[in-house]
């Protein structure tokens, strides 16, 4: 493509430029309609009322022209002659002009050839055979499809013999307003045209302006300045657009405040353990190599640890391929109760240490559902483990299973301050800590995330809620119907 033609399609590409066509599309279109409407209805409807105001003008001598003898009514020639905008001629029977008659005087034919114009172009026509046979006859006569005269051909009695008068109508008067409507109209056009390209371009130009502005910070936003935003205030769809823009520029400085928490806090997670694991492989190398009670308590705790990292590892992979959706579920028929107990007991030996208490409360003992076992276990740990993380020493941790219509409600209950309103929200995003929790780490610090991305998947509704001085992490699983 040339650079000539690139700079054509640019210009017909860009938005203001084709806001700018349809208007003036639109105004030509108007235009156009507005000459229809003047040529085709308004002159013909002007020129058809002419012609119906000489026959109307005609209808009251209409019958003595019939039956009355012309010269017995020296006042009717006069009257006819100046009941029309034109001439009244006289013919004999044989067809030759006798005279002729204009606002009620007779013409000189002899000497005024100019008189006589209209009777030569009567004579040229189809129409003199009318008046040789003695017929009535009507015509309009017309140049370039403007009406020039009307011609009425009467067959009357004049002093006792056969004669034919002729009416003819002259237009140019009529045809003077009409073309000077015509050039009015073009003056018009011309002017409306000028004004709506301008108008047409202002327009289009404020309405493409706020565009060019949300581009303007949607591309910043791509190259990474997160703090761009429009600053449009709009009563409108482009306002709404703005407030979306808006919108995602706060969304996006959220996602780049929890990437950068979690860089810090996966650094800080895995720094930990491997620090642990590193002090007590050292230790178990020079110190306690020989006292075997020693050295098994501290393998012990580089397998604990070495497990946590593998664990975290593991959440970050399945919380990253479920998000993206290459992880699909392995749905089947389980037992609730089951997969609720056997999670109860892996997490009890933590809770031992802190001399807390986990009671599990059923309904039933035999709930089931259809849904991935596995992950299932996973959000029922990782509840564990929060409510561990952020329950007092010796306290209770109530897990329960209501049955019902709607499906089994999973509540898992730990006693402790509320989770304030605003980040009820914001604790389901990756790595995202209350700051209320008790200081334990047990999990991986995935877990609430883990938790939401498992249910979304399983088409599970979940919450938490505060009653009667607990902090309750619940959902929902689906009726049967449902999930078959």
């Amino acid at each position: 493509m040339s650079t000539e033609n690139k700079k054509k399609h640019c210009l017909f590409s860009s938005m203001m430029a084709r806001l700018w066509l349809i208007m003036m599309a639109l105004v030509i279109f108007t235009i156009a309609l507005m000459w229809v409407i003047q040529i085709l209805v308004l002159e013909r409807n002007y020129t058809k009322m002419a012609i119906e105001g000489i026959q109307e003008r005609l209808e009251p001598v209409e019958e003595q022209l019939n039956s009355e003898d012309l010269a017995d009514n020296d006042q009717l020639i006069p009257y006819l002659s100046k009941t029309i905008n034109g001439k009244l001629m006289i013919v004999d029977s044989e067809g030759r002009l006798e005279a002729i008659y204009s606002y009620g005087h007779q013409l000189d034919i002899d000497e005024d050839e100019k008189n006589i114009k209209p009777w030569q172009n009567i004579r040229d026509s189809e129409e003199y055979q009318s008046i040789l046979d003695g017929e009535s006859f009507s015509r309009e006569v017309r140049e370039r499809s403007q009406l020039i005269s009307y011609e009425i051909g009467i067959p009357v009695l004049y002093n006792g013999e056969k004669e034919y008068i002729i009416l003819t109508q002259n237009f140019t008067e009529l045809n003077q307003v009409l073309d000077m409507n015509r050039r009015q109209l073009i003056f018009f056009s011309v002017l409306l045209m000028i004004a709506s390209a301008i108008l047409a371009h202002i327009l289009s130009r404020k309405f493409t302006k706020p565009i060019h502005i949300i581009k303007g910070t949607v591309d910043d936003l791509a190259k990474g300045d997160l703090t761009a935003v429009p600053n449009l205030k709009l009563n409108d769809e482009v306002g709404q657009l703005a407030d979306s823009v808006e919108e995602l520029s706060r969304a996006l400085r959220r996602v780049d405040d929890l990437r950068k928490e979690v860089i810090a806090n996966v650094s800080h997670e895995l720094r930990s353990p491997l620090a642990l694991i590193g002090g007590y492989a050292e230790m178990v190398r020079d110190i306690h190599w020989k006292d075997e009670e020693k050295r098994t308590e501290d393998l012990n705790l580089i397998i604990r640890e070495s497990k946590r990292m593998s664990e975290m590892v593991n959440d970050i992979l399945d919380y990253s391929q479920l998000q993206t959706g290459y992880l699909q579920l392995k749905k089947e028929w389980y037992n609730l109760y089951e997969i609720v107990e056997s999670e109860i007991m892996f997490c009890e030996p933590s809770a031992r240490e802190y001399g807390i208490q986990i009671r599990y409360v059923s309904d039933e003992t035999e709930i089931p559902v259809y849904v991935d076992a596995l992950k299932m276990s996973q959000v029922i740990r990782n509840l564990l483990y929060n409510a561990l993380n952020h329950t007092e020493n010796k306290k209770e941790i109530i897990v329960s299973l209501k049955t019902g219509e709607d499906g089994c409600l999973v509540e898992v209950k730990n006693p402790g301050n509320p989770i304030p309103e605003e980040e009820r929200e914001l604790i389901w995003e990756r790595y995202q800590r209350s700051q209320h929790q008790a200081g334990r780490r047990e999990g991986t610090g995935l877990g609430l995330s883990i938790v939401s991305t498992i249910l979304k998947a399983h088409g599970m509704t979940y919450g938490v809620d505060y009653q009667d001085q607990m902090t309750v992490f619940w959902f929902r699983t689906l009726k049967n119907e449902e999930e078959k």
